[in-house]
């Protein structure tokens, strides 16, 4: 792919290949999700109707089915968002995920980017330039895996302009307290949520985005009718009404990446950072060499030089089970 912003983990992975590249957790559909699904498919509506599974979602979060828009994937929101909104001066705050920047350039939009400080990748939010009419950023952000605290996202709100928070991963932490999905009293906000990463669905494309109802409507009129296929709606409906389900996998992923962040502390050659999601961000010295290296023996990662920010030295690893994840510390032990 020419254009670095559009590089994604799914390119690395080979069949038969040991993936750490994709950062969805490997979990298959629940029985009762699969269910959802097959009715879906034998039901010979003619159309799909979004409204059971919009009301759900709005359900789950505490607002009205007007502050909700079903995506086809969460990625939709970005493409959406630039097209409908064509900011004057939109913010995208790196290193993180780059769809939302391809999207806005695409639009001719002038995009500033503001990088968070490689120490800890925290949101300093004094770096936002203060005329700045749209914000995006992620939390936790992908791929430096950290989470910013909802106070620090919260202070970007502003009147003049309107603040798109990536929540994707954010069910995959155990701190649904730093979630701003709930939040009605910040003006502009957007927050986006996608199925793919926790409920492995990536190939089905189903997320959703809360904002106030005036910008709902502005997102909507620049969408394609019935863009959301009625398995996609199944599966929306059906994962906003299941609590527990994000709870124990969370908990399975906050015990999985303490065993893989255990294991890489102790190669001394490799830098890591805290994470809070089902991805790590490593720094390794020669890192194509490395690349190439797991690569001869099965192992896909994510390359990192795509991210605004990070160089050909930094990989990002998706969180997997104790077996595959001593598997790619012998790998990586020189």
């Amino acid at each position: 792919m020419s254009d670095p912003l559009r590089t994604h983990g799914d390119v690395f992975v080979r069949p038969g290949t040991l993936d750490f590249a994709v950062n969805v957790w490997p979990t298959p559909p629940s029985p009762a999700l699969r269910a959802a699904l097959e009715r879906a498919l034998a039901d010979s509506a003619p159309y799909p109707d979004e409204r059971p599974a919009r009301e759900a979602v709005a359900g789950r979060h505490g607002r009205p089915p007007g502050e909700v828009l079903l995506l086809n994937g969460a990625c939709e929101a970005f493409w959406l968002i630039a097209h409908a909104l064509r900011p004057r001066h939109a913010v995208c705050v790196h290193p993180a995920f780059t769809e939302p920047e391809a999207a806005l350039r695409a639009t001719g939009a002038p995009v500033t980017r503001v990088q968070r400080p490689a120490d800890d990748w925290r949101l300093v939010p004094e770096d936002v330039p203060a005329e700045a009419d749209l914000v995006v950023l992620g939390n936790p952000n992908n791929p430096t895996g950290n989470l910013d605290p909802a106070d620090t996202i919260a202070a970007l709100a502003a009147p003049h302009r309107v603040l798109v928070v990536d929540e994707s991963f954010l069910e995959l932490t155990e701190h649904p307290h730093h979630s701003l999905a709930a939040r009605r009293d910040l003006p502009g906000l957007v927050v986006v949520r996608s199925l793919t990463k926790l409920w492995g669905l990536a190939g089905l494309r189903a997320g959703h985005l809360l904002a106030p109802a005036e910008l709902v409507a502005a997102l909507e009129a620049q969408r394609q009718p019935w863009s959301v296929n009625a398995a996609a709606l199944a599966a929306i409906e059906h994962c906003a009404g299941d609590t527990t389900t994000p709870l124990r996998i969370a908990r399975a992923v906050t015990g999985a990446r303490t065993d893989l962040l255990a294991r890489l502390g102790a190669l001394s050659h490799i830098t890591t950072w805290p994470a809070t999601a089902n991805f790590a961000l490593l720094e390794v010295p020669n890192g194509d060499a490395t690349i190439d290296r797991l690569a001869d023996q099965g192992i896909a990662v994510r390359p990192a030089s795509t991210f605004p920010g990070l160089s050909g030295d930094h990989l990002r690893v998706a969180v997997r089970g104790p077996e595959d994840h001593a598997r790619l510390v012998a790998a990586l032990d020189p």
